[in-house]
Parts: structure tokens; C-alpha cells; sequence
């Protein structure tokens, strides 16, 4: 519990130095959101080492039901949300998004406006911007959603 702890502070220290202080804030996810969910929470090793954690789920997410846009599909889809990489293998991130794919072809996902590294990972891993969103109190949450009736693009891990 205290590696994947570690990550999320290591995740909101990258934002901060990115422009993108707003997302997580100082405190998200907090411990106890972490803990309710360890049987969706995923890590994926090197090794002995974390190279990335993330939550994944197939589920419906209250807060998509009310995007200004529109999803690529209204099928059962994945959920894929707090992803954060420790860095030390380049492309962990990519390889998470196109395992959650491999599950279940129909994965919705969200970031935040200021998110713009993990926007072009989205966007070269092959998923589609579908509109925006109100969260936690905030506009500009951003949708996004890959589905086998678009173009699947597999990302590399470069």
C-alpha cells in the first residue's frame, strides 16, 4: 500500500512541475479512496520494481453519463482512472492502457485540460477526444474512448 501511495505523491509532484497542479491537488487520490478499491487497483512490475499502478474496472462511471460531446458508443465499456507511472520503464503507461484494451474493447477514460502529456498518450494509443465533463467541482475534465468500431491503434511503449 505504501508503493502505490508513493506513486500517486510522485504523480502530483510531476503534474505540479507540468502545469497541471489542479488535477489531483495535494491530496487525491486519498488513502482511503486507495484502499476501498485495491481489488481494482492494478500494478505492473519490472521485475521487483512498480513501473506503473492504475485502476481498472468494467463498470458505468456516474460522472460520463453527462459530457458535453458524445461517446463513440453507448455499449459496456472499461474504466481506466488513476494511472500514474514511476518512470522507471519507459512506455509502462502505454502498456497499461493496451492491456485494459486487450480485457475489454471499449475503454472510456478521462484527464484533465492542463494533463497534456497523458492527453498524447491518449491520443497515440488510439483514443478518441469525446467531449467534456464536470468533476469534483471543476470544468474541463476531458472524455475519451477506444473502441473496436474505431481504429485500433496499438501505442508502443516509446
Amino acid at each position: 500500500m505504501k508503493k502505490v501511495l508513493d506513486v500517486y505523491n510522485n504523480a502530483r509532484e510531476f503534474m505540479r512541475t507540468h502545469n497541471n497542479g489542479d488535477q489531483w491537488g495535494e491530496s487525491y487520490p486519498p488513502r482511503e479512496l486507495v484502499e476501498r478499491t485495491l481489488d481494482k487497483t492494478y500494478l505492473c512490475m519490472e521485475g521487483d520494481r512498480l513501473a506503473c499502478v492504475f485502476y481498472y474496472a468494467v463498470e458505468n462511471e456516474e460522472c460520463y453519463s453527462n459530457i458535453e460531446g458524445k461517446w463513440l458508443n453507448e455499449s459496456p465499456y472499461a474504466v481506466v482512472h488513476r494511472i500514474a507511472s514511476t518512470g522507471i520503464v519507459k512506455g509502462a503507461a502505454a502498456f497499461c492502457l493496451n492491456w485494459a484494451y486487450q480485457q475489454f474493447p471499449n475503454v472510456r477514460i478521462d484527464t484533465y485540460k492542463d494533463n497534456y502529456p497523458m492527453q498524447r498518450l491518449l491520443k497515440k494509443c488510439g483514443f478518441s477526444y469525446c467531449g467534456t465533463f464536470e468533476m469534483q467541482g471543476k470544468n474541463g475534465w476531458m472524455a475519451f474512448q477506444k473502441t473496436k468500431t474505431e481504429k485500433s491503434t496499438k501505442c508502443s511503449l516509446e
